[in-house]
């Protein structure tokens, strides 16, 4: 869409699952290996996207929206999400483990130990909870959710055609 349009794409905070508690919890997986594919995976499946199966716990996802922040602030953001994704939704990771979040964050590049001590210290605690308090406040009721102008939403996993069809209605013009 960058490469296209002359927008900034900003990651708002939005937790997984709200009521999973700081420690994370057990969970029953949804599906068995002999299921066939959700409507989410094959959608998925078309955009090249994979979503693992067999999850038995869930991550609170509150230090892992804490680390996109400071992603963010070293212009690692969408590297850092894409790690992230990947590690929660194909390797079935806890990202609500300090250690987790740090590898992963290594691996695209990030300070580790800046990482750490920002973790540890809560320094984007406040902006995450003010984030996901926006986040509330815009309506997104799952991920994704594209906002356009601060008012309009699109949720889940779209063709491209779709985000161009609201930039198109927004009057926002492809770069030259």
């Amino acid at each position: 869409m960058q490469r296209e349009y002359a927008v900034e794409v900003e990651f708002a905070p939005f937790l997984l699952d709200p009521t999973t508690p700081p420690e994370g919890k057990p969970r029953r997986p949804q599906t068995q290996a002999s299921d066939g594919p959700t409507p989410i995976e094959a959608r998925g499946a078309s955009l090249g996207i994979r979503f693992s199966r067999g999850r038995t716990w869930s991550s609170n996802s509150h230090l892992a929206l804490e680390a996109a922040e400071f992603a963010a602030g070293q212009g690692r953001a969408m590297e850092f999400h894409r790690a992230m994704f990947k590690a929660y939704f194909d390797d079935l990771e806890e990202i609500g483990a300090i250690e987790t979040i740090v590898r992963v964050g290594e691996g695209v590049g990030l300070d580790p130990e800046g990482l750490r001590e920002s973790l540890e210290g809560g320094q984007y605690r406040k902006l995450v909870d003010e984030g996901i308090r926006w986040s509330r406040e815009m309506g997104v009721s799952g991920v994704p959710t594209f906002v356009f102008d601060e008012k309009y939403g699109v949720v889940g996993a779209q063709d491209y055609s779709v985000l161009e069809s609201m930039m198109e209605k927004l009057g926002h013009q492809r770069r030259g």
